[in-house]
């Protein structure tokens, strides 16, 4: 995607980058989108550089990302759609999502909670609490999630070896 510029429709939701905190574009405000990648958006706001989750793209003017899970009616939280909200967190800068490209090491249920035990592909990784605002909001979507809490681990330390075949294929690393 070209660097572009866009005027904020509405209110939209924004992490601050590298941090990670919370905030808020307030509606027309010009912001500069970086990068869209996996469905999020890198933009500057007044000098500030954030992430929009692309669900909430629409406050943009950009076409919003639709993350949709079936409630199963039993008040339960199903690790499966866990997963489904993980498949849709790309990292910032490789084009694969953390599930694929084993940055998640469990994923612990208990009653309506979620914990998530998880990686970066190197410790000193910038975007580190940015990826784990992402797996907070997506996985907070889930039916039934009251609570999501993620445990970054170094251990065992992340490898290419913990993507999946179809991950290291797609970045290249089979020869």
């Amino acid at each position: 995607m070209e660097k572009r510029m866009v005027v904020a429709q509405q209110e939209c939701p924004a992490r601050q980058v590298p941090s990670g905190v919370p905030t808020l574009i307030p509606a027309g405000t010009f912001v500069t989108i970086n990068q869209a990648l996996g469905g999020n958006y890198t933009v500057t706001v007044n000098g500030n550089m954030m992430r929009v989750d692309g669900t909430d793209a629409a406050a943009l003017g950009l076409e919003a990302e639709d993350i949709q899970f079936e409630d199963r009616g039993d008040n339960a939280v199903h690790k499966d759609q866990i997963e489904q909200a993980l498949r849709t967190i790309f990292d910032p800068e490789i084009p694969i999502n953390l599930l694929d490209l084993g940055l998640i090491y469990g994923i612990d249920i208990d009653g309506n909670k979620a914990h998530i035990r998880m990686t970066l592909t190197a410790p000193t990784c910038g975007m580190g609490p940015v990826l784990i605002s992402d797996v907070k909001y997506r996985v907070a979507k889930v039916p039934n999630v009251s609570e999501v809490e993620v445990e970054l681990v170094f251990d065992p330390p992340w490898s290419k070896d913990m993507m999946t075949e179809e991950a290291q294929l797609e970045a290249g690393l089979f020869f």
